[in-house]
């Protein structure tokens, strides 16, 4: 397991970038698991009247996957790659929205993972201690190769 502290290199994790970029720091990462942060802005994309809607949960949630997924690439010694959610099932916001400033834990385990890049994952979002948001994402992570993302045929 990798254990990276409070400044874990977010972008050699995940292929997002700019304004699409939205946790901030992978805290640790294995096989099975991620936990990752994020501090909720103060202004970007997503903020309105001083808070994060609670339905963004759900790409907090798929961006953590994507750190996962970018460092089982990294361990095979590829860059991170782009992926699809696919969909989400149970979600379930405990609030209204996340608070400027408010720092958010994301917890992920790989549920099931197949050789075609279907994946599902058990997800979590603890802020201040308390459990805010839970989900059950479904993912592609496609095979090294496919041009799937690029509209054509898997390879």
């Amino acid at each position: 397991m990798e254990k990276f502290g409070a400044t874990g290199r977010i972008e050699s994790y995940i292929p997002h970038r700019g304004a699409m970029r939205l946790i901030d720091r992978v805290l640790e990462v294995d096989d099975e698991h991620v936990v990752a942060e994020v501090d909720v802005p103060f202004d970007g994309l997503f903020v309105r009247d001083g808070r994060v809607p609670s339905w963004i949960a759900i790409e907090y949630m798929a961006q953590a996957v994507a750190a996962w997924a970018g460092s089982r690439a990294r361990s095979q010694g590829g860059p991170p790659r782009a992926g699809l959610l696919l969909g989400s099932r149970r979600f379930e916001a405990k609030c209204d929205g996340f608070p400027s400033g408010a720092r958010l834990r994301i917890e992920v385990r790989c549920e099931l993972m197949g050789a075609n890049g279907l994946g599902q994952f058990d997800c979590r979002i603890e802020m201040d201690g308390q459990e805010v948001a839970v989900a059950r994402i479904a993912v592609l992570d496609p095979p090294e190769g496919s041009t799937i993302l690029q509209g054509g045929t898997p390879a």
